[in-house]
Order: structure tokens, then C-alpha cells, then sequence
């Protein structure tokens, strides 16, 4: 009886620590939503829909420069931000910072309105919802 007292008392005290660690494998500007069956990401600001790009590399370059950049607005990292788990952080043409997940840069759409929006899903065959 005491030994099963003592791992619930285990359990508690760690239990905190571990939804701590997974939380942080998230950085700030980014969200985990369930969409349906599956989930996405999005942006914690907002919540809009973030979304990959076929032609970035696995690298971890943005192709999506200039007039692109203006429909596809670049996730943007401040200079402190620092990569967590997948999230790492790309450098633009311009030389600004931009968050990825698993080596591709991150997205948001001008034409999504609402969060939850997905408009950007499929267009042009190579835009896709972020997933985890």
C-alpha cells in the first residue's frame, strides 16, 4: 500500500513537468489545433491557418519571396527566437527570420479570413494546411 502511495505521489509531482516539456516544443507564435480527424497549425495570434510550400527544401529555404511573400506572408521569428523540437528558424532573402516545421518555412494566406479558413489548401498544386 505505501509503495502505490508513493508512485501516486510520484505521478503528481511529475505529471507537471511533463506537460510543461511538451508545451515547450512549441515556440510562442505557433498552435496545435485539431481540425476533424486531424490537426493543423496556426498561428497563437489570430489562430489563421499556417501553410508549407512544395518548392521550399527540406533545407529549410523560402522560395517564396517578393510578390509571393505579400500573398503567402512569411511566419515571422524576432531575433531572439530560438528553434524547439521541429521548429527551427530560416533566414529569408531579405534576411529576415522565418519559424519552419520539420525544415519547411511557414505560411499564412491573404485570402483566409476567419480562423479555421483553409482556403489556401491545394492552390496552384503546391500549397498545403501545416500539419504536426
Amino acid at each position: 500500500m505505501r509503495r502505490l502511495m508513493l508512485l501516486l505521489v510520484a505521478a503528481v509531482l511529475v505529471l507537471p513537468l511533463a506537460v510543461q516539456a511538451q508545451s515547450s516544443a512549441t515556440p510562442s507564435s505557433v498552435k496545435v489545433v485539431k481540425a476533424g480527424d486531424a490537426s493543423m497549425l496556426t498561428g497563437s495570434t489570430g489562430g489563421m491557418t499556417l501553410y508549407v510550400y512544395d518548392p521550399d527544401t527540406a533545407a529549410g529555404k523560402a522560395t517564396c519571396n517578393g510578390p509571393c511573400a505579400a500573398s503567402w506572408p512569411p511566419l515571422a521569428a524576432d531575433a531572439s527566437a530560438k528553434p524547439v523540437g521541429k521548429y527551427t528558424i530560416v533566414t529569408r532573402d531579405d534576411g529576415s527570420l522565418q519559424w519552419a516545421y520539420d525544415g519547411k518555412p511557414l505560411y499564412g494566406w491573404k485570402n483566409d479570413k476567419a480562423p479555421g479558413d483553409t482556403t489556401g489548401d491545394g492552390v496552384g498544386g503546391k500549397w498545403h494546411v501545416a500539419r504536426p
